[in-house]
Protein backbone atom coordinates (compact mmCIF):
# COMPACT_ATOMS: atom_id res chain seq x y z
CA UNK A 1 0.00 0.00 0.00
CA UNK A 2 1.48 3.33 -0.96
CA UNK A 3 1.23 6.63 0.87
CA UNK A 4 -1.82 7.85 -1.06
CA UNK A 5 -3.75 4.65 -0.28
CA UNK A 6 -2.97 4.98 3.42
CA UNK A 7 -4.10 8.61 3.38
CA UNK A 8 -7.36 7.74 1.61
CA UNK A 9 -8.17 4.90 4.03
CA UNK A 10 -7.44 7.16 7.00
CA UNK A 11 -9.61 9.91 5.48
CA UNK A 12 -12.54 7.53 4.93
CA UNK A 13 -12.35 6.08 8.43
CA UNK A 14 -11.82 9.33 10.30
CA UNK A 15 -13.11 12.38 8.48
CA UNK A 16 -16.22 11.12 6.69
CA UNK A 17 -18.05 9.73 9.76
CA UNK A 18 -17.25 12.90 11.74
CA UNK A 19 -18.45 15.11 8.90
CA UNK A 20 -21.66 13.14 8.44
CA UNK A 21 -22.35 13.22 12.20
CA UNK A 22 -21.90 17.02 12.17
CA UNK A 23 -24.25 17.45 9.20
CA UNK A 24 -26.92 15.28 10.81
CA UNK A 25 -26.70 17.06 14.16
CA UNK A 26 -26.89 20.49 12.54
CA UNK A 27 -29.97 19.50 10.54
CA UNK A 28 -28.36 19.96 7.13
CA UNK A 29 -28.54 16.28 6.29
CA UNK A 30 -31.26 13.81 7.18
CA UNK A 31 -30.46 10.31 8.31
CA UNK A 32 -30.88 7.57 5.70
CA UNK A 33 -33.55 5.34 7.15
CA UNK A 34 -34.12 1.85 5.83
CA UNK A 35 -37.44 1.53 4.10
CA UNK A 36 -39.90 -1.08 5.25
CA UNK A 37 -42.07 -3.02 2.88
Amino acid sequence: MNNLDAFFVDFCQTFLPACEKHLISSGIKQRNKLSRL
